[in-house]
């Protein structure tokens, strides 16, 4: 067992334990500081809070006997500025947004604007460069509902001399106009976000959740909105009832998203806990989602982002993650106009989810819509419906039904095609599955490069419920189906196990080669 520092600031560090266990141990740890008790946890990553800057701590966990040791000094800190100290009371009755904004305004580099314990009305905040922005613990930001007092982002905006844009505002992959986030970065850099409190988004079927379809002065707010930024931490603190998705970077790079927690309804829509959209370099670790729709989705914009800005999402880490109750453990699109590469997905938990991975595509997505080195391994999946669905036929979207994107046969690849390269899967356990081991399939004229299954094993539970696995035109419902692939150049299957399916193990068609080594169907 190994403990090492992944994130520090001035007053808190994250550790990871390196002991090749998932998100949680069986049992709890005890966390010394400097010899005296500080915790108990069962995480494999967790946080530690309250300490001083510039001090050294030793940290130590004991967990079944054994003990794991690092020293650490933390950051240097200027000042704090506590935003009592400046006008918010935290009454949960007064609308602290303006104190709260005066603090982050005023706040010199290398400070930290402290918002602690009390409930904070707000709508929205915006961030600036290289500030440190503590939610202690007990603190509560609790954001309006009435949707007309936040600001509205324009979606495109012309330069002046009408031969350049800047895009503000985006809904679903479009530049759409937008209510400003409840907290928001804008081209800012080097920032911390952290601590044990609480972001409120107060969204209900009464207010935010209602009527989604329409949209009322602009699209709902995103619960923290970072657009073109850089150095980005986000550390601890708990996110509940977002209007909309819950965390949205969009056009950003070098982020960390470490040891937070997303909860929403499961019946909450377009609750979307983590979609980094047009990004690179980002990591995503120890987090513990809980809500209504997917929980990490990976985006690049529709037709018109991806060709006019050519900026996929790349070189993205998630590891060390619980993912319960989304449709999706891990999405990639469906909006993936300028495409996603280099994703990897390590160590994490999936539970009571929809699909495990979901890939949603679709002719018109475009040339540039790239889909390629996405892996998952060592992987745990309990009562998932559909391990693994990728859907090139997606019809959630205005013309998804048309026969263009819906035509089961060959048609030209042109601008308009997109594309799926290198999928793997190894090292992955799923049990109590209902609906299908698989269902994969790619466009007929544009096949799935190459699909790598190594070490899998999938079971289904006695009393399996019925689904549909893929939201694609003429799929019917079905319960513990094998695996389904369809429109796949090269599939390699190395110690794949499946029991308990109905029918067979392998359901293939339009495959170019197929290799299977040491499988065990039954």
């Amino acid at each position: 067992m190994e403990l090492k520092v992944i994130c520090m600031t001035a007053r808190s560090a994250t550790l990871e334990t390196e002991a090749g266990r998932i998100f949680e141990f069986d049992t709890e740890g005890e966390v010394y500081i400097n010899g005296s008790l500080y915790k108990r946890t069962n995480r494999v990553i967790f946080s530690l809070f309250g300490l001083k800057p510039d001090t050294e701590y030793e940290v130590c966990l004991k967990r079944d006997g054994e003990e794991a040791r690092t020293v650490f000094r933390t950051d240097y800190e200027f000042v704090t500025l506590n935003v009592k100290e400046v006008g918010a009371k935290g009454d949960g009755i007064q609308d602290d947004t303006g104190f709260i904004q005066a603090a982050i305004l005023a706040c010199p580099k290398n400070g930290r604007v402290l918002i602690p314990k009390g409930v904070y009305r707000i709508t929205s905040l915006f961030l600036k460069s290289h500030i440190r922005l503590e939610l202690a613990a007990g603190a509560v930001l609790a954001a309006d509902t009435d949707r007309f007092r936040y600001p509205r982002f324009p979606g495109m905006i012309e330069s002046y001399d009408e031969t350049e844009d800047y895009n503000l505002g985006t809904w679903e992959g479009n530049p759409l106009p937008m209510f400003a986030g409840i907290i928001n970065g804008i081209e800012v850099e080097d920032v911390v976000i952290y601590g044990e409190g609480l972001v409120d988004g107060q969204a209900s079927f009464e207010n935010w959740w209602n009527d989604v379809g329409t949209m009322r002065g602009a699209f709902r707010p995103r619960m923290v909105f970072l657009e073109r930024c850089k150095s980005i931490t986000l550390q601890g603190f708990h996110l509940k009832n977002s209007p909309t998705w819950v965390l949205h970077p969009y056009f950003s790079q070098g982020l960390r998203f470490l040891d937070l927690d997303i909860r929403n309804p499961a019946d909450s829509p377009n609750t979307d806990g983590l979609d980094p959209e047009s990004c690179r370099d980002v990591e995503i670790a120890g987090l513990h989602f809980s809500l209504g729709d997917d929980c990490i989705a990976i985006k690049s914009g529709k037709i018109y982002m991806g060709r006019r800005y050519k900026t996929p999402s790349e070189n993205i880490e998630i590891r060390q993650c619980l993912m319960e109750n989304g449709h999706g453990a891990v999405t990639v699109g469906s909006e993936v106009g300028a495409g996603v590469k280099a994703v990897q997905v390590k160590d994490c938990l999936f539970r009571c989810t929809d699909r495990g991975l979901r890939v949603k595509t679709r002719r018109g997505r475009g040339r540039d819509s790239v889909l390629s080195d996405i892996s998952f391994q060592h992987i745990i999946m309990e009562n998932v419906m559909t391990p693994f669905v990728v859907n090139s036929f997606y019809f959630c979207d205005p013309d998804g039904k048309t026969d263009y994107v819906q035509c089961r046969e060959a048609l030209p690849v042109d601008e308009r095609t997109p594309e799926i390269k290198n999928l793997s899967f190894k090292d992955i356990k799923a049990w109590d599955c209902h609906v299908a081991a698989s269902f994969l399939c790619g466009l007929p004229e544009q096949k799935i490069r190459k699909i790598e299954l190594e070490n899998v094993e999938i079971s289904f539970a006695e009393q399996a419920r019925e689904g549909v696995p893929a939201m694609m035109e003429g799929v019917e419902a079905c319960s513990r189906q094998g695996f389904t692939v369809m429109n796949v150049d090269t599939l390699i299957c190395k110690n794949v196990t499946i029991t308990g399916q109905r029918g067979d193990a392998f359901i293939m068609s339009n495959i170019d080669y197929f290799e299977n080594f040491a499988g065990a169907f039954s």
